[in-house]
């Protein structure tokens, strides 16, 4: 849990096997900043509330996050923590690093209007992978995923509590209807 109100906690990596003797640790990363988040001294903890850490070091080898832990002196130390998940606290007001970017807890809950402006659905979660999707809850009472890109949402604004779909056919409703 967050440590206070000023916080959210984030998940930012799930921890892989052991790389070299050393301590060294795979890291898949479930952060769009993991440069930011993997930063030698970042505090860190394990999601299920046991072990907190620091990172001593970080690198990227062969396009894999490699992390050194702090107390990580050695391959057994490190295999032994394999499939834990980090969180950080992170200040609930820290922007992300760019300005067209949204942390998911900016965008569940934001009302989902069409190019028209009429209210469609509220967005109920983001879904992460090769491509990033919008589920959203519509006012019919389906689910329906859209790809998080601009040209499919050109307008999101978590100030005013919205975002706007494109006038594409077929988003939000089958089109065999």
């Amino acid at each position: 849990m967050p440590e206070d109100q000023s916080t959210v906690e984030v998940r930012v990596g799930r921890i892989g096997r052991a790389h070299g003797i050393r301590g060294e640790l795979t890291v898949e990363p479930l952060t769009d900043e993991p440069d930011r988040r993997f930063t030698p001294g970042a505090e860190l903890r394990a999601e299920d509330g046991g072990r907190r850490v620091a990172v001593a070091g970080s690198r990227w080898h062969s396009g894999r996050l490699l992390v050194r832990l702090a107390g990580v002196e050695d391959r057994n130390a490190a295999e032994e923590l394999r499939g834990t998940i980090l969180v950080a606290d992170v200040p609930a007001d820290e922007p992300p690093a760019e300005a067209d970017e949204y942390w998911d807890r900016d965008l569940v809950g934001l009302e989902v209007r069409l190019a028209d402006g009429t209210p469609a659905g509220r967005v109920t979660r983001v879904q992460h992978g090769a491509q990033d999707l919008l589920e959203i809850r519509t006012t019919a009472g389906a689910t329906r995923l859209v790809p998080f890109v601009t040209a499919l949402v050109p307008e999101v604004d978590p100030a005013a509590g919205f975002c706007r779909l494109a006038d594409v056919a077929g988003l939000l409703e089958d089109l065999d209807d």
